[in-house]
């Protein structure tokens, strides 16, 4: 198409796409998918729809699904595509391409190849969560999913425990208990969090509390719905050992050695592991019991 009639320039096109309420996509994001000679996109069907819902026809252009099953062989053909001077617009299935999904490869193999690549920028459910959630987005790091199994968890948020930013996951209705859970212990009871679901659709709903206060809401319950966790930073400031000595001395005094840890971990926002074994040392002599 030739972009002297009006057409798109020859390239590729990420398009941002809404993660929720169709209404947020961009007029340029439309103008593209009109006017763009080749589609592809994480899930056709979504593409398809979006396109029906604001009047834009596909006309006799190809819809080509390109996904983590299939991108080894779809890839050669886009960057066929593009390398013939076609346009090609690729959507994820909902947000911003290369914020996890697919697109990656996509977008590298044609930079690798000397071809044209630029985006349409638009929504994103992790810097939609940050705008509402009230934490502090100065500085932030966005960690994707973590791993499912409970060991492989805690190793990637005790890796991230020290980040001086806000974290912000993507994570599985079926697994946000758990991992909140994890985050607590791992990463303090004690610090802020938010958990974000629905955004921009009917039933948005954004829950903020400790670590600990989300983990108990969520302990039984199965939300509905793609979720965005975020959890504040934790605390710079060194902690002074005499001052968690004494908080732990005074816990001992009502608590076993694993509640005192768990408590004073979350009131110091530190790993509860070394305040455990701080624990242990001082209720030694004291026959206060671990569990």
């Amino acid at each position: 198409m030739n972009p002297e009639k009006g057409g798109l320039a020859p390239g590729l096109y990420m398009v941002a796409v809404p993660i929720g309420n169709a209404r947020d996509i961009t007029l340029r994001a439309l103008d593209i998918l009109r006017d763009a000679e080749v589609l592809a996109a994480e899930d056709t069907r979504s593409l398809r729809r979006l396109l029906e819902i604001h009047g834009v026809p596909l006309g006799d252009r190809p819809c080509l699904a390109y996904h983590d099953h299939n991108g080894d062989r779809m890839r050669p053909r886009l960057l066929e595509a593009l390398a013939e001077g076609r346009s090609v617009a690729y959507a994820s299935e909902a947000g911003t391409p290369m914020i996890s999904d697919p697109g990656f490869d996509l977008v590298r193999a044609a930079r690798e190849e000397g071809l044209p690549v630029t985006t349409a920028p638009g929504p994103s459910a992790v810097i939609t969560a940050l705008t509402i959630a009230g934490l502090p987005t100065d500085r932030f790091l966005f960690a994707g999913f973590l791993p499912n199994t409970r060991s492989a968890r805690r190793k990637g948020l005790e890796e991230l425990r020290a980040v001086p930013a806000t974290l912000a996951f993507y994570e599985s209705p079926r697994r946000v208990g758990e991992m909140l859970a994890d985050a607590a212990e791992t990463l303090g009871a004690g610090r802020r969090a938010a958990v974000c679901r629905e955004l921009t659709k009917r039933f948005e709903e954004c829950r903020t509390g400790t670590l600990e206060e989300l983990a108990a809401v969520y302990a039984d319950a199965t939300p509905k719905g793609e979720i965005v966790v975020l959890i504040e930073k934790g605390s710079s400031e060194k902690i002074n050992e005499s001052d968690l000595d004494q908080s732990l001395l005074e816990a001992l005094e009502t608590m076993s050695v694993r509640d005192a840890a768990d408590a004073v971990s979350g009131m110091f926002g530190v790993k509860r592991r070394p305040v455990y074994q701080r624990a242990m040392a001082l209720a030694k002599d004291r026959s206060v019991p671990e569990d």
